[in-house]
């Protein structure tokens, strides 16, 4: 029997699987951690933390399997989309935290590239458009606000690609990472974009040149690296990608056609395709299987499971101490009152914009917002309103994605570990959900990307894999009801956002006030 490990580097945490070549889980180890967020919509990480909750889920995870290193064969490491990716000096030293998905500084870069470039230009060669979500208006952001910064930087890299670099010494980027940064790779031709590089301003020789296969070995563990890990000298390392495509591997998608939600910190809601899906407020890149063929076409919330954790960190510390006192789980205590309330939790409408918002709409200013809120609610009332929430949001996004989605939904992440959650997020889209029986898709992914590509698995090996539980049916009462919501909840929206625009003026507004009276 031979042994592989996954792991995925999430924006939270860190989880590393070791499985046999049967798809058997063995042992797992999770490492987390929380992002950097210096001013309003600034998101950002050292790698260094990246990189030391890789290393020690790793060791971890072989040691708690008891397996001999040399009968694991190989790893593959997927990450969270990097933003801008890590900026590396000429000694490859980071030269400040890499600036992640989820931040949102970029508004003027994006403002210029639509001004200069023109959208309709950039949609035709790189098949996204233009906002601060994508890497390259990070980047841009960087050029225009921190010159010391640009000067220094020869490199950028994605958070698992420096761990990998970190390893074995070597060099690359995956597809799906690269056209991830959006607007300097060419989704045509699957490379960079000379041109738009050039009008950019962003030297060629700061992307990795070597573009490769997510199945592809990109180098060995080092010596080092091997006895710091526990793991044989040589060791295959694995190039896997973007962690929500990892995903949708590890659910068993290695064919066009089939929409899965990846359902983390955020949600990644996705059709896999072989043909352009018309679009512009989906974002595009290539995908894990056949890469230069199969393109990944998602849309999907900033903050999803993000706005669960901070509602059970912000406004349920009595349920948290009880945990750490030994008492039952938080989360389980939450999801057992919320069990008891109606569906549309009797009025109550919460929109998960708690860090602007991504595809499919598309605005920094969007605020997350509770609406309908009366002296009868209570904190079960609010929390199954969060839930549900993204349950619109996934609604949301299979609505920008079109109508050919197929007879169900693939559901992943950590929101599976509530059964509640599982059948709203079915009453809300009135699709049946079909979940994976273990939480560890991404790692999963990895697993059959390592296998692949040491050559221990084929692709037809891994497709046989029992990954997949039962369908999980939406109730058509419900389904209506939550009908009549989900209007409300668009509407409120569309009547609100300006009002957010303006607050987020007066936001700035006071920082500056403050600063300047700090300064005097």
């Amino acid at each position: 029997m031979h042994y592989l490990l996954g792991t995925d580097i999430g924006t939270s945490g860190t989880k590393t699987v070791l499985m046999d070549t049967e798809g058997n889980l063995i042992a797992q180890d999770l490492q987390e951690y929380d992002v950097l967020t210096p001013k309003p919509l600034w998101a950002e990480q050292w790698p260094e933390v990246w990189l030391h909750a890789a290393k020690t889920s790793i060791k971890n995870t072989v040691q708690k399997s008891g397996i001999a290193a040399g009968k694991i064969q190989g790893i593959a490491i997927s990450g969270l989309y990097g933003g801008s990716g890590i900026p590396l000096d000429e000694n490859m030293k980071p030269v400040r935290p890499c600036m992640i998905w989820m931040d949102r500084r970029a508004e003027e870069e994006t403002k210029w590239v639509l001004d200069n470039i023109g959208e309709e230009r950039l949609l035709e060669i790189t098949h996204n458009g233009a906002d601060p979500y994508y890497g390259y208006t990070k980047i841009l952001w960087m050029k225009n606000h921190e010159p010391e910064n640009w000067k220094k930087t020869k490199l950028f890299l994605p958070p698992n690609d420096y761990v990998i670099y970190k390893l074995t010494g070597e060099i690359a980027i995956d597809y799906s990472s690269a056209g991830n940064i959006g607007g300097i790779f060419d989704m045509n031709n699957r490379s960079w974009s000379k041109e738009m590089m050039e009008e950019m301003g962003i030297p060629l020789s700061m992307m990795p040149q070597k573009i490769v296969e997510s199945t592809d070995i990109v180098g060995r563990l080092t010596k080092e690296a091997a006895v710091e890990l526990g793991l044989s000298e040589g060791m295959p390392v694995i190039a896997s990608g973007i962690d929500c495509g990892a995903a949708n591997i590890g659910l068993g998608v290695f064919e066009p056609g089939v929409y899965a939600a990846a359902i983390g910190t955020s949600m990644c809601a996705a059709l896999v395709s072989d043909k352009p899906v018309k679009g512009k407020d989906l974002i595009v890149w290539p995908y894990l299987y056949d890469a230069k063929k199969l393109s990944y076409y998602f849309a999907g919330g900033a903050t999803a499971g993000a706005i669960v954790k901070w509602f059970r960190q912000t406004m349920c510390q009595f349920e948290v101490e009880v945990e750490k006192s030994g008492g039952k789980n938080a989360y389980d205590v939450l999801n057992e009152q919320a069990e008891t309330i109606p569906v549309g939790s009797e009025g109550l409408i919460v929109l998960p914009y708690f860090m602007g918002e991504r595809s499919p709409v598309w605005d920094s200013d969007a605020k997350g917002t509770i609406v309908g809120l009366s002296l009868a609610h209570t904190k079960a009332h609010i929390y199954r309103a969060f839930l549900e929430a993204v349950a619109f949001s996934l609604r949301d996004a299979m609505e920008a994605t079109g109508e050919n989605l197929g007879k169900s939904i693939l559901l992943a992440g950590g929101v599976t570990k509530s059964k509640l959650w599982r059948q709203i997020f079915a009453d809300v889209t009135g699709y049946p959900i079909v979940c994976p029986i273990h939480d560890v898709e991404a790692n999963m992914g990895d697993v059959m990307l390592a296998g692949i590509g040491t050559g221990l698995l084929s692709y037809e090996d891994v497709k046989q894999w029992q990954v997949l539980d039962e369908k999980i049916m939406p109730n058509k009462q419900s389904h209506e009801k939550y009908n009549d919501y989900y209007k409300v909840y668009k509407s409120i929206y569309n009547n609100l956002k300006d009002d957010m625009k303006t607050l987020t003026s007066l936001s700035l507004e006071n920082n500056a006030d403050c600063i300047l009276q700090k300064t005097i």
